[in-house]
């Protein structure tokens, strides 16, 4: 199943929630003890849509080239002891990878992305609303230059002078920040 066909059965999206209560109907909070257990608060208070839990699972074990490179760079701790998981409900949305502990949503961006810049900035403004980081990285440099993509996101979740990642209240992406091939708008 490709990407195009999971998009086929995406719930209708509904507009960023209330600033008070995020009461978005069809959205819930993950309750204490269901699920994954974390040890973060961070990782049980986001929304949370139960209708979009079979088109995540979907979307795991389909997996781009891309994703699962960076998976097996982001798996069981293996980057910097930070635990990641991979096509996370957020809200209506699907993320990439989403990090608890740094509050950061990593988006691989290939060409599927190329006809959603309005989609993907209504995405990134309502994650950043609930106080995410959220750093693009392009497909290309993930195939091309992993070692850099790592280096990259080593700098914008552990910036040198400590605490939040420099993309906090903003969107980076690895070409822009480093001069390479950018993302597309």
């Amino acid at each position: 199943m490709t990407r195009r066909d999971l998009n086929a059965t995406t719930p209708p999206l509904r507009g960023t929630p209330p600033e008070e209560g995020n009461n978005t109907p069809g959205l819930r909070r993950t309750p204490p003890g269901e699920g994954n257990t974390r040890h973060t608060k961070n990782y049980r208070s986001l929304p949370f849509n139960p209708a979009l839990k079979e088109r995540a699972k979907a979307l795991r074990k389909a997996g781009n080239l891309s994703e699962v490179l960076l998976w097996n760079q982001l798996k069981k701790g293996q980057f910097k002891g930070l635990d990641f998981d991979r096509q996370k409900i957020i809200g209506n949305y699907i993320v990439d990878f989403y990090c608890a502990e740094k509050q950061a949503v990593l988006e691989v961006d290939g060409s599927s992305h190329d006809d959603k810049a309005e989609y993907d900035a209504q995405r990134d403004a309502f994650l950043m609303g609930l106080g995410l980081c959220v750093i693009h990285i392009l497909d290309v440099d993930v195939k091309q230059n992993l070692a850099g993509v790592m280096d990259f996101l080593t700098r914008q979740l552990f910036p040198s002078g400590g605490g939040v990642p420099e993309g906090r209240g903003g969107s980076p992406s690895y070409g822009e920040v480093d001069g390479d091939a950018g993302r597309g708008g």
